[in-house]
């Protein structure tokens, strides 16, 4: 490691597991100070118990009041805050057709994907501008880039996010406050098989392997993605590799928003 965050103070919303685990042990083995937050208390507590740098606070970012707690936690307990990342997020339920959705988590899924992002830009930009400046990082997904079946309330609500991110990054660069966009795809969490509902855990997991079996066929790289993948992603937007960059969305999907894969051809005479 080449403690790139050595002295920076970085915030992490849904910390505790999957990708924010990943990001905040990344922050930290940079030389980062992390508080995160996730509505997992005994995970995250875990977690932060095994790191001298890191602060957890039990957080349900559905409440935007938790979100500017957290971050107004990490300013009185380490003095700035210079890194934000907004990666908290749900996917809801999935259905065989939109026209079975009674849209029942329509609000829990808006609230946690999009205001949640939208309250914890505006909470750490507030302390950023009087600091000089730093850098806040919105998680979206490959499911708000391309359009698609299936949880539909999720995806747009992802897209929503990169045209937030986009209109922060115009008013906040005045405070030299950047704003980017890392989207995800195709990494192996629990939030597919948390949006399969009604099913035990034999067809769980077949569901589940039916969704990954058509996310390898749609990415030019053939390995799935890592929480890893996405932490150095993160990484280059937090440190100082990217002091000009603002308003961008960088996807990590293995090339799926590229184009699908040209198919293995056979040579001839086979």
């Amino acid at each position: 490691m080449s403690n790139e965050l050595a002295g920076k103070v970085a915030v992490v919303t849904g910390g505790a597991s999957g990708l924010g685990a990943g990001i905040a042990e990344r922050f930290l083995a940079e030389g980062a100070t992390v508080v995160f937050g996730d509505i997992d208390a005994e995970q995250g507590q875990a977690l932060a118990n095994s790191h001298s740098q890191a602060l957890f606070l039990p957080t349900d970012v559905a409440l935007t009041d938790q979100v500017t707690r957290l971050i107004d936690t990490a300013v009185e307990e380490f003095g700035r805050i210079d890194v934000m990342v907004n990666n908290a997020g749900v996917s809801g339920k999935m259905y065989r057709s939109f026209l079975e959705d009674g849209l029942e988590d329509f609000e829990k899924i808006l609230a946690v994907n999009l205001k949640a992002v939208m309250a914890g830009t505006r909470d750490a930009a507030r302390h950023m501008k009087t600091s000089g400046g730093g850098s806040i990082i919105n998680l979206t997904s490959i499911g708000g880039i391309q359009a698609g079946g299936g949880v539909m309330t999720y995806r747009a609500s992802k897209a929503a996010v990169i045209h937030f991110t986009k209109c922060a990054a115009i008013e906040l660069a005045n405070y030299e406050v950047r704003v980017n966009c890392v989207a995800p795809g195709h990494i192996r969490t629990a939030i597919v098989s948390k949006s399969a509902h009604g099913m035990d855990a034999e067809q769980v997991a077949k569901f589940e392997a039916g969704i990954r079996a058509t996310m390898r066929a749609d990415r030019p790289l053939e390995r799935e993605g890592t929480a890893a993948d996405v932490a150095e992603a993160i990484l280059f937007f937090a440190g100082d590799r990217s002091p000009y960059v603002t308003g961008t969305v960088l996807p990590v999907d293995g090339g799926t928003a590229a184009g699908k894969p040209v198919p293995k051809l056979k040579p001839q005479g086979s």
